[in-house]
């Protein structure tokens, strides 16, 4: 480690407590991006009635967040690597925290649609760059492996305790609060990243220029992509909308391969899919996030509606997960130093499909049932989210890193949207489209728990798939050593 003053920070350092300053930074500046995908959701009734809005609208204060983060995560990553890390994060966080004070001029629920998908851009600079910042900050690969756990922890933490934190927050202030309270804490990772992480150097950036028609091409088939599953469930899966919507994504999707195959320069070198590591590390995240995501929004609806909890106590009844994270930290890097990165992720893979598959039956046992299944999902989470992203990362070139984070943040972007469309497209189509407000009848709770435990048994299929079949792609290796273009175990 070389011994820097207070304004030029470290290169590297020897332990998570000398690096508690960069680390404490980049978790915040992460915890506020996620918590921000859920943090309104329990607002949503509030800001109806404030804003005079309609079902439709409130659907699109939160999937236009959705929209531009998904979109534009690859986009940033390739900026992030040609114009500086650190840089655009700083930039990021400046434009999140001005955005999220702008919410006190909204009036109507167009501009609050507006400053939401504002705010997806915003955080779209930060997410994939405070990933591949922790690399930088280490040069161990233990102590990459336990910054990146505690990264996973409070991202995880953000997203599960939004709506607890929403909940509880409505009760004593407006919901615009909810959105102001971004501005102090982007200064204080601001202040953070630039005490504490060092900045780029040149060696480390890539000197190719920016490919904007791949970044404009990346952008409409993602977008395009995560807004057909939102309008295949608002408006059917065979509706015009959504078969353009697809067609779209299709289009554009062959139209970015075609051009970065051509590209001297490509925002994304598709040669790196010739990496098992890479592909496989990407294909388990999609399976991990499918997993989450449809737990997630599921379980809302099971405790709110099905139940009749309040907010908070529903928030509450997802503390399984944040415990399990932290408790699940010595298991799963056990797994991965005893049996290697293969066998840890399937080990993982198989916790994710056995807990979908008792969720299917637990639905209608009780909420203890219920909990225990969320323990044995959250290790599988743990185990595979963790490995997959160090090893996704670390078997980038050095000057791509960010392109590496962006890549497995956009996986887990893209599975969130199936999970959550998959889950929604079921229970309306099983269920009801409509989910009536207040006390539920018997016969209205008896048909929702049959189309729970139809769509878990389903989704536990689906994610085993997809979870193992990345896992087979990971290497034995105990630690993780891929650099892109290696030829792997």
């Amino acid at each position: 480690m070389t011994t820097t003053s207070l304004h030029t920070p470290a290169r590297t350092y020897p332990s998570l407590r000398a690096a508690w300053i960069p680390l404490a930074a980049l978790c915040l500046a992460f915890f506020v991006e996620m918590v921000d995908n859920t943090l309104l959701s329990i607002a949503l009734p509030t800001i109806g009635r404030d804003l005079g809005s309609g079902t439709t609208a409130l659907q699109w204060v939160t999937g236009a967040y959705s929209l531009t983060f998904g979109g534009l995560l690859l986009t940033a990553g390739s900026m992030a690597d040609r114009l500086g890390r650190r840089r655009v994060l700083l930039i990021g966080l400046a434009a999140f925290g001005s955005l999220s004070l702008c919410v006190v001029l909204v009036t109507t629920a167009g501009q609050l649609i507006a400053l939401r998908a504002a705010l997806g851009i915003a955080a779209a600079a930060m997410a994939p760059i405070t990933n591949s910042l922790v690399f930088r900050l280490f040069d161990d690969k233990d102590l990459r492996m336990r910054a990146m756990t505690v990264m996973i922890i409070v991202g995880m933490s953000g997203f599960v305790l939004g709506p607890l934190l929403g909940g509880t927050a409505l009760a004593h202030v407006r919901w615009e609060w909810l959105l102001v309270v971004n501005a102090p804490i982007a200064v204080i990772a601001c202040v953070g990243v630039r005490l504490g992480v060092p900045a780029d150097r040149p060696e480390d950036l890539t000197k190719d220029t920016l490919d904007i028609p791949g970044a404009a091409l990346s952008v409409a088939a993602i977008g395009l992509a995560c807004y057909s599953l939102t309008s295949g469930v608002e408006h059917g899966w065979l509706s015009a909308v959504t078969l353009a919507s697809i067609g779209g994504a299709l289009a554009a999707a062959v139209a970015f391969v075609g051009h970065e195959h051509r590209s001297k320069a490509p925002m994304l070198d598709l040669k790196l899919f010739s990496n098992g590591t890479v592909r496989g590390a990407a294909l388990a995240q999609i399976g991990t996030s499918i997993a989450m995501a449809s737990v997630m929004f599921g379980l809302i609806l099971h405790f709110q509606y099905a139940y009749g909890w309040s907010p908070v106590r529903a928030g509450l009844a997802n503390l399984p997960i944040i415990v399990t994270m932290l408790a699940a930290t010595p298991l799963s890097e056990w797994l991965a130093r005893r049996f290697g990165h293969r066998i840890a992720c399937l080990v993982g893979a198989a916790c994710l499909a056995g807990s979908l598959a008792g969720l299917s039956w637990a639905v209608g046992h009780g909420y203890a049932a219920i909990a225990v299944c969320m323990v044995l999902m959250t290790v599988g989470l743990r185990t595979v989210m963790t490995i997959c992203a160090v090893a996704l990362v670390d078997a980038m070139p050095s000057n791509r890193t960010s392109i590496g984070a962006a890549l497995n943040d956009t996986a887990q972007e893209v599975g969130s949207s199936v999970g959550t469309a998959v889950v929604g497209t079921l229970i309306a189509a099983l269920v009801t489209t409509q989910l009536p407000a207040g006390t539920w009848s018997s016969g209205l709770v008896t048909s929702f728990f049959h189309g729970e435990r139809v769509t878990y048994a389903l989704l536990a299929v689906v994610v085993g798939l997809i979870a193992a079949g990345g896992a087979l792609s990971l290497t034995d290796s105990h630690s993780v050593e891929e650099h892109a273009g290696e030829e792997e175990d």
